[in-house]
């Protein structure tokens, strides 16, 4: 999967009301399932009054992965309507959370459908929407003799990149997907194969 992709550029939320019940829509980036369910858990944790919690997330994982859940409300009236408006807008790689605090007054299917979208929509639109291309993770990990090379070969590289100088130097590396394979080899070739390579998968 090395076309570009639309997500969202930073995390956000928005908030409205509807006859009484308080709608938060929380949006954010999430590369792998585990950050997605891992905004969803924190969300939960600092909402944790509120009255639901609707999660919604679609992630370019091996396979593509979708979820929802209605937590609680009317079934299909919340969890469904939220990753709806993420399909729609043809958006991967992000995860939203819409927090709900009862006001007194039942909304209805049609009403509680119409009132997650929105939140889901007005999230969206204040993170921003930005085209991305698919990227993977690996860790570099080499003596200390070897990690300036490294260093300088990943800055030339213009890659997100971050050290850990313990007993031995290891990077933490971000790259374009279409790019990792080479900057690897690369790798191998300033440090005549001495350098450990560990890929994320």
């Amino acid at each position: 999967m090395t076309e570009r992709f639309r997500t969202v550029a930073e995390r956000a939320a928005a908030s409205f009301e509807v006859q009484g019940s308080q709608f938060i829509g929380h949006v954010a980036p999430a590369e792998t399932v585990d950050a997605a369910e891992a905004f969803v858990d924190e969300i939960r944790a600092d909402y944790a009054d509120a009255t639901h919690n609707v999660p919604a997330y679609r992630v370019r994982a091996s396979p593509f992965r979708e979820y929802s859940s209605d937590d609680a409300e009317p079934s299909g009236s919340a969890g469904k309507p939220a990753l709806n408006v993420l399909q729609q807008r043809e958006i991967e790689n992000v995860a939203a959370v819409v927090t709900r605090y009862y006001g007194g007054t039942n909304l209805g299917v049609g009403g509680l459908a119409r009132a997650y979208s929105r939140a889901v929509k007005e999230g969206v639109d204040a993170a921003g929407v930005v085209e991305s291309v698919p990227h993977e993770r690996f860790d570099i990990t080499v003596e200390y003799d070897d990690s300036g090379s490294v260093r300088g070969l990943l800055e030339s590289a213009d890659v997100e990149f971050t050290a850990d100088y313990g007993a031995e130097v290891t990077f933490a590396v971000r790259v374009p997907t279409a790019e990792g394979s080479e900057l690897r080899d690369r790798v191998r070739s300033a440090t005549s194969g001495r350098a450990d390579i560990d890929v994320d998968v």
